[in-house]
């Protein structure tokens, strides 16, 4: 392989996990669980604060356990650092999210997510996923 092609290739590797970060969030807000194995591996392993899971109908249990008793979630994540080493990589992420909890209040989280993906025939997925808390308000009055 020439150095370009080598560049292009860790370039495109780096694209496709940060939109499957991005495709996280969306999964996660817009109940997107019949995308799962898009992004999760059969086998994938997840620590929360909302518990742990192995595969991706515990994956799937765990977040609908959490996230469907709130109106709506939004996710973003920002200050992606994206390690590839052949065929595993590994993603760090921080995760704002909003839980709207009636149409007068919301809740903040914020946390890091630390991500390892390997790639596949369907290209990189996710194998483990550790999320790491570091704040998480009460319910706020919501002043809009």
């Amino acid at each position: 392989m020439t150095s370009t092609e080598i560049l292009i290739r860790a370039l495109a590797d780096r694209a496709e996990l940060a939109d499957l970060v991005a495709r996280h969030s969306l999964w996660i807000d817009e109940g997107r669980y019949s995308e799962t194995d898009r992004l999760f591996t059969e086998d994938v392993d997840v620590k929360s604060p909302r518990g742990e899971a192995h595969g991706i109908e515990a994956l799937i249990e765990l977040v609908r356990s959490g996230h469907d008793t709130y109106v709506r979630t939004l996710h973003s994540k920002s200050n992606l650092i994206i390690e590839v080493d052949g065929e595993t990589a590994t993603v760090r992420a921080h995760d704002i999210a909003v839980f709207i909890i009636d149409d007068k209040t919301e809740a903040l989280a914020a946390g890091v997510h630390h991500y390892r993906a390997r790639r596949t025939e369907n290209g990189w997925r996710f194998d483990n996923l550790v999320v790491t808390p570091i704040a998480l308000t009460e319910a706020l009055n919501r002043a809009l």
